[in-house]
C-alpha cells in the first residue's frame, strides 16, 4: 500500500512540475507577455487540448501500472512499457504535450504558442534520439530493439495485426530493466 501511494504521489508531483510547467505555465506566460488578456478565440480547439490531457493521463497510468515508475528520467519505469498508447507510438507523452500546446495555440490563435510548439517538437526529437533511445537500448536490450521495429517513433499507427506481432509487443512489455 505504501509503495502504491508513493508511486501515485511521485506521478502527481511529476505531472504538476513538468507537464504543468511546459503545458500550462509557459503558454500562459507567453500569452501574458504580449500585454493583453488571453481570450479564447476558437473553442473548437478544446477537444484537441482535452485529447492531449487524456492521452498524457493514460501514459502516466501505464508508466505506473505497467512500468512501476514515472515519466521522469530520474524515476523511470523499471519495466519496458509497450502497453496502451505505447502499442501505437513509442513517444505518446510527447505527442500528448504537443497536442495540448498546439490546441492552446489554436484556442488563443497565437503564433507565439505555435512557435513554442515547434520548439518543443525539435527539443523532443533531439532528446528522444540523443538520450532516451540510447538509454532504453542499454537498459532493455533486444526487446527494446524489437519494440522499435514494431512501433513508430512519432506518427501513431494501429498495432500490427497478427498473433506473432502482438506476442512480440507483449513480450517486450514484460521485460524488466533490472537485469
Amino acid at each position: 500500500m505504501a509503495r502504491t501511494l508513493s508511486l501515485i504521489v511521485r506521478n502527481l508531483l511529476f505531472t504538476i512540475v513538468v507537464p504543468g510547467l511546459g503545458g500550462a505555465w509557459v503558454p500562459w506566460w507567453i500569452l501574458m507577455r504580449q500585454g493583453r488578456a488571453a481570450t479564447p478565440a476558437a473553442w473548437e480547439a478544446a477537444p484537441v487540448i482535452v485529447a492531449g490531457v487524456v492521452l498524457y493521463g493514460w501514459c502516466a497510468w501505464n508508466f505506473a501500472a505497467v512500468g512501476r515508475g514515472t515519466p521522469g528520467v530520474w524515476d523511470a519505469p523499471s519495466r519496458l512499457v509497450a502497453a496502451g498508447p505505447y502499442r501505437w507510438v513509442r513517444n505518446p507523452i510527447y505527442v500528448a504535450a504537443l497536442l495540448v500546446v498546439l490546441g492552446e495555440a489554436w484556442l488563443f490563435m497565437s503564433l507565439w504558442l505555435l512557435a513554442y510548439a515547434g520548439a518543443m517538437a525539435v527539443f523532443f526529437h533531439l532528446f528522444v534520439t540523443g538520450y532516451e533511445e540510447r538509454t532504453l537500448r542499454r537498459r532493455f536490450g533486444r526487446p527494446y530493439l524489437e519494440y522499435r521495429q514494431l512501433v513508430p517513433r512519432w506518427i501513431p499507427r494501429p498495432p500490427r495485426r497478427g498473433l506473432a506481432a502482438s506476442r512480440r509487443i507483449d513480450r517486450c512489455a514484460s521485460i524488466d530493466g533490472h537485469g
